[in-house]
């Protein structure tokens, strides 16, 4: 066990690793040579003295994990140390971390080259591994052109970034990551190590000189900002490149088919739109939004023609070209370009969108080309001249001119029109009710709103809606809350005025529990021009969304929904949707609400009813899933998750949320884009088109198992967070979750009201608090129990756990579970937790509530083992196991020196230097750990 000390990266020494693992040597390799340059940096700015600091830590942490030392003498190390020598020792460990995150990723992308230069078989989750498991099914007779194109009519696959990010880092440390990448993966295939070196430590010297957290807030035009990054960085070259490819490889196998007439791969964004709790959005908010995110689009087509100018030299002499492209090119009068008609025609094309730029953009990008031209009215008309040039270069030839720039801009603006993203808004139905009140009650419609029973609010809105008669005028005196719900609508509509119904897409209802909230929402729209239901063709280019949150609410859904769509009113809104309807379900409140299991069991079951709904009523369902980075949000693997959906809950059409620094650490390289962009679409088409679920004739069998668990799990989580008493007390002292408001890591607060109540608190700081405590409660606690009184309930124990280890074998969705609750565990430290615990001075209080948790976690570890069969409880994902390993003796100096300095700061200490250290703490755990938020 003492060798295992030299695989790991000491901070300022390389040492050599024994014999064996050959797999993960370049791995560990990278490890050392990141952790010695670090460590140099480190000596050369500090000296000696805080540089032996570190590499005590790094050691004691490593005897800690051996078994050498307890815990208490290593955070005996820290004890009274000065608050300017604790901030270099946290930069250290926290900065290790972000550059184990590049070696991690090299390694990823290493590793799948040598399986590609080997031969092997795809692996799960590429769309290589799907478009051959497809081929197998048709050579089965499973799939028919006609079932497939029934099964991915209107296919969507959106990933939408939010608006409220657990990234901690810096625009300015996010490149230097970036370029620390590019080296290492230039040496990783084939570059010098000699002349690599030296700028690695330039590199990792800027990033230590910069500071890795804001002194402010992040504002929302920060977050906007940071949300179009990756556009920049992935987006606009990626989602083009794997819509094209799909696209072919689908109509390949079904030329008859019509398959993906619409981009499959279309990103989304709540950035600047979620307005749920945050008062810092409003109506400009939307506009900066909106029209930043089309500033992003133009400015890259802008590019793209000018280079495309520069590339489509051929003479008029040498070419026949098309009439279309002569006629295009008939507006360009520059006489240096007579004889080259493509360079007219694309000189043509990038003057019109510099017109269109001029009509609809806010602020003007470069490169733009001023010829007095019309603009375009539509993205389809762009589009248009851009498929002449196209025909034309194929008509004489020049297939594989048309193949390469070209045919990447007509893919990016058949997927990013002048929009770029949709940007969904959102609201609380508790604020929608509220305004619709006073709009009532202005208008003489009615004067107590409130006061009415659901069913009399339902009549009311629904005459309302049948009516063009606005609510209000320009001389309407209305409260700020009526005035700015008002406004945000309007810029929602001007968005689509400007930029296209694609440009805001949906309207997503907060705590969703009723029709009258459905209805709340489309007054508004209607108020802003956005819904008119009066007519024979009813208009509404926003999707109504209810977003269901509590269990309660996931197992009212569906009735919900009925009750909406048997309206014919609502009904003529989705028939003019082309009958669809998208439904939206919350990992978060659900889990705050109701534990791990039970959250998830809600879920699955809100799924199938929601497709049975969708069955009954002829509607067209899409899911949109809430889902955050952590598992007790979640979280986990996209690919297994998208697989582990009810039959029937996939359809070809899957939304769902990105958040936080998974967000970065899915989205920030081209390479990993394209791979977890992959994965999503992989995942989509197989669970459209295939059978995954494998439970067959024993489902029903197997749902009523899952609904006794669920209902254990649910009493237990309940019992301990709903029920004992001083619980909130007990969760504010032993995380940081009062220190998370002061992180400037978002613009929102981290509760919707000044609170005691779990309930009140925001899903973000509540997850990501238990993960800075490694405590990691939201995604597993209640599992345990649940699982041992099933066991006891029947009258052969041994007969039940078979019953368990059969639905983890054959179902996807129960296997998905019991992994990703495996993955917390592995994660969570019940050692360190009881640091934390210390900081409570309630002693009863502490070993009250402390006691449960930590006995709750073994039994949760030893149900996992038994159901299973594995000890280990990362045996199913070795990658994660690696991380482990190599990681986390890094994160115990970070989690002793934040319980340090967070009892200093409590106690009176509040010293500028120790809120940095907690904040600078939090950063590193955070930017480690992964998904922690």
């Amino acid at each position: 066990m003492a060798d295992t000390t030299d695989v790991l990266a000491p901070i300022g020494a390389v040492h050599r690793t024994p014999v064996g693992r050959e797999a993960t040597e370049p791995m560990r390799e990278d490890i050392r040579l990141l952790g010695a340059i670090l460590g140099d940096t480190v000596r050369e700015q500090h000296g000696e003295e805080i540089f032996d600091l570190v590499e005590r830590a790094r050691v004691e942490s490593f005897r800690v994990r051996r078994s050498e030392i307890d815990r208490a003498e290593l955070a005996e190390l820290f004890r009274g140390i000065e608050a300017r020598d604790a901030i270099p020792v946290i930069r250290a460990f926290t900065q290790f971390a972000l550059l184990a995150n590049v070696a991690e990723d090299i390694h990823r992308e290493r590793r799948r080259a040598i399986h590609v230069a080997a031969g092997e078989p795809p692996q799960d989750s590429s769309l290589a591994a799907t478009y051959a498991k497809l081929d197998a099914a048709v050579a089965d007779g499973a799939l028919d052109a006609d079932s497939v194109a029934e099964a991915l009519a209107g296919a969507l696959v959106s990933p939408v970034i939010t608006a409220h990010p657990t990234e901690t880092r810096r625009r300015t440390v996010f490149d230097t990551q970036h370029r620390i990448t590019e080296l290492m993966r230039l040496r990783a295939f084939g570059g010098g190590a000699a002349e690599i070196e030296p700028e690695l430590r330039r590199q990792v010297l800027m990033m230590w000189q910069t500071a890795l957290i804001r002194l402010s807030r992040l504002k929302i035009s920060d977050e906007i900002e940071t949300g179009l990054r990756y556009y920049q960085a992935a987006f606009l070259e990626v989602i083009p490149q794997v819509n094209a490819e799909v696209r072919a490889e689908l109509q390949r196998r079904w030329p008859d088919a019509g398959l993906l007439d619409q981009p499959v791969l279309r990103p989304g964004s709540w950035i600047g739109g979620d307005r749920d709790g945050n008062p810092n959005v409003t109506a400009e908010v939307v506009r900066m939004a909106t029209g930043s995110a089309a500033h992003v689009a133009l400015a890259h087509y802008f590019a793209e023609l000018t280079a495309l100018e520069q590339e489509l030299s051929m003479s008029a002499r040498l070419v026949r070209i098309s009439d279309a492209v002569a006629a295009l090119g008939r507006d360009c009068h520059d006489p240096a370009r007579a004889d080259e008609p493509y360079r007219r025609a694309v000189r043509v094309i990038h003057a019109r969108l510099t017109a269109t730029g001029t009509e609809i953009l806010d602020r003007r990008p470069e490169q733009e080309l001023d010829l007095g031209l019309a603009p375009y009215a539509t993205p389809g008309q762009l589009l248009a001249d851009l498929d002449a040039v196209d025909a034309s270069l194929r008509g004489h030839g020049s297939a594989l001119l048309a193949d390469d720039r070209l045919a990447r801009l007509r893919e990016a603006v058949r997927v990013f029109g002048f929009h770029l993203s949709g940007l969904d808004l959102r609201q609380n139905s508790d604020v929608h009710e509220e305004v619709v009140a006073e709009l009532l009650a202005w208008s003489g419609v009615h004067s107590d709103y409130l006061g009415l029973a659901e069913a009399d609010r339902v009549d009311l809105l629904m005459a309302e809606l049948a009516t063009r008669r606005p609510l209000t005028g320009p001389g309407a005196e209305l409260s700020e809350l009526a005035r700015t719900e008002l406004d945000i609508v309007r810029a929602a509509a001007r968005a689509v005025r400007v930029f296209g119904p694609e440009s805001v897409p949906n309207y997503v209802i907060s705590m969703c529990r009723s029709v009258s909230d459905l209805l709340e929402a489309a007054i508004l729209l209607k108020e802003a021009g956005l819904l008119d239901a009066a007519g024979e063709r009813p208009y509404c280019p926003l999707g109504i969304v209810p977003l269901f949150e509590t269990i309660e609410d996931l197992q009212h859904g569906a009735a919900v929904m009925r009750d909406a769509l048997a309206l014919p009113l609502y009904r003529s809104l989705v028939r003019a949707r082309s009958e669809s309807q998208e439904v939206m379900l919350g990992y978060s409140d659900s889990n705050k609400d109701g534990g791990y299991l039970a959250a998830n069991w809600a879920l699955y079951r809100a799924e199938l009813d929601l497709v049975e709904m969708a069955r009954d009523t002829g509607i067209r369902l899409r899911l949109f899933h809430g889902r955050g980075g952590t598992v007790g949000r979640g979280g986990g693997p996209s690919y297994d998750a998208i697989l582990a959906q009810p039959p029937g809950a996939v359809r070809g059409s899957l939304r769902l949320t990105e958040q936080g620094e998974v967000i970065a650490a899915k989205y920030a390289e081209p390479r990993i884009a394209r791979r977890n962009l992959e994965t999503l679409v992989a995942a989509t088409l197989e669970s459209t088109l295939l059978d995954v679920e494998g439970l067959g004739a024993a489902a029903e069998p197997a749902y009523r198992v899952l609904d006794d668990l669920a209902a254990r799990a649910r009493r237990a989580y309940g019992e301990l967070v709903h029920e004992t008493p001083g619980f909130v007390e007990y969760f504010k002292s032993s995380t940081p979750v009062s220190e998370i408001g002061d992180l400037n890591i978002g613009s929102r607060p981290t509760s919707r009201k000044p609170t005691t109540d779990v309930s009140d608190l925001r899903a973000i700081p509540w997850v990501l608090a238990w993960s800075q405590s490694r405590v990691m409660l939201p995604g597993w606690y209640g599992t345990g129990t649940a699982v041992e009184q099933f066991l006891a309930a029947g009258p052969d124990p041994g007969e039940r756990i078979e019953v368990l280890r059969d639905l983890y074998r054959r179902w996807p969705f129960f296997a998905t579970v019991l992994s990703n609750m495996a993955q917390v565990l592995a994660k969570s430290d019940m050692g360190l937790a009881a640091r934390y615990a210390e900081l409570v001075a309630d002693a009863a209080l502490r070993h009250r509530v402390f006691d449960k948790i930590q006995a709750e976690h073994r039994r949760c570890i030893a149900v996992h083992e038994l159901i299973t069969g594995q000890d280990d409880l990362l045996a199913d994902n070795p990658a994660l196991a690696r991380s482990v390993f190599n990681r986390f003796p890094y994160l115990e100096p970070l989690n002793h020196l934040q319980v340090e300095l967070l009892r200093r700061y409590r106690a009176g200490d509040d010293q500028e230097r120790v809120q940095r250290g907690i904040l600078l703490t939090m950063s590193g755990l955070a930017s480690a750990l992964r998904n922690s938020g």
